[in-house]
């Protein structure tokens, strides 16, 4: 499939106007090393408290009278979910999510009350049920990740970066998972503004991403190797078939970052930043924090994905 370019970055950006929120890129004085500063990007504001929102919308706005009446039908540990859900409920369409059973209650709870119908399964479940039953029922499928409209509306974040961000900016961190979100983003910041390196950012425990990424070609983990991660948006055993191709394209590299990098980040961006991260949503700002002199940078910009964390969690990350 061919790769997005400003004309769909651009449709999807004026479809999403008024149902995403045009998150702000803020400066963060208090993240300074020496001659190195950081700018974050908080999608944990987003009405789901995720990026999520401006794929799923903008997939589902895109559908016709005659598929809306189907209804649709997701796969997601939590943030697709609820946006497919809130996508779902705005425009009337009646919505069937899977999640493995082991996601964030906070995140099935949401899903649930935005109105759609969730069914749990095992996680080695997740990503086949989806298909049965649109084939059942006649269900349109929303992939979370690996669908050119998900891609074009999660790449408005990158536009929004390209729009805000210092003339100084040169580099940004994003994370990585099913690669929807990074491969948008670098497409759009490669064609809005190439000079600006983009360097996506995954657990070292569901490494998938960087291992294809080296290697050429997608690589792919079980789930029991990725669902050791705390970070349960990232846990996704390889990226898309279309988003790989984007990542191969526009993307610099790939890093990793500690189960405890991450922690003590959600844990820092709440006392410091005063921003809600999930352990997903942690990641970009974790690279920056303890491995941004490897990473050869002076100003960056960090994509906080989301903010969906179990309370109890972050009360435990706090008390530390």
């Amino acid at each position: 499939m061919a790769l997005i370019g400003l004309e769909e970055l651009r449709a999807a950006q004026q479809r999403i106007a008024g149902v995403a929120v045009r998150t702000p890129l803020l400066p963060c004085p208090w993240a300074v090393q020496g001659e190195r500063a950081l700018w974050l990007k908080p999608e944990s504001l987003q009405p789901t408290g995720a990026f999520k929102i401006r794929g799923a919308y903008n997939r589902l706005a895109a559908l016709s009278g005659a598929e809306r009446a189907r209804g649709v039908v997701a796969q997601s540990s939590g943030n697709h979910a609820q946006a497919v859900a809130y996508a779902a409920g705005l425009l009337g369409i009646k919505a069937v999510i899977v999640m493995p059973d082991v996601s964030p209650a906070v995140k099935v709870d949401n899903t649930r009350a935005f109105g759609a119908e969730v069914i749990l399964v095992g996680p080695g479940e997740r990503d086949t049920l989806p298909a049965e039953l649109a084939e059942r029922h006649g269900y349109v499928w929303v992939p979370p990740y690996d669908d050119p409209y998900i891609i074009a509306g999660q790449g408005t974040v990158g536009l929004e970066i390209a729009e805000d961000a210092p003339d100084e900016l040169d580099t940004v961190l994003v994370p990585v998972s099913g690669g929807g979100l990074i491969s948008g983003t670098a497409a759009a910041l490669k064609l809005a503004c190439p000079g600006v390196r983009v360097i996506g950012v995954e657990p070292e425990l569901a490494a998938d991403a960087q291992a294809g990424f080296r290697a050429g070609e997608r690589a792919v983990w079980s789930t029991e190797d990725t669902y050791r991660t705390i970070a349960d948006g990232l846990r996704t055993p390889s990226v898309g078939v279309l988003p790989f191709d984007h990542i191969q394209a526009y993307v610099d590299d790939i890093v990793t970052v500690s189960e405890q990098e991450i922690k003590d980040t959600v844990a820092l961006l709440a006392r410091r930043g005063r921003l809600v991260a999930e352990p997903s949503g942690a990641v970009a700002a974790a690279a920056y924090f303890h491995h941004a002199a490897e990473l050869e940078g002076r100003v960056f910009g960090a994509v906080v994905s989301g903010g969906n964390i179990d309370p109890s969690l972050l009360a435990e990350l706090l008390s530390v």
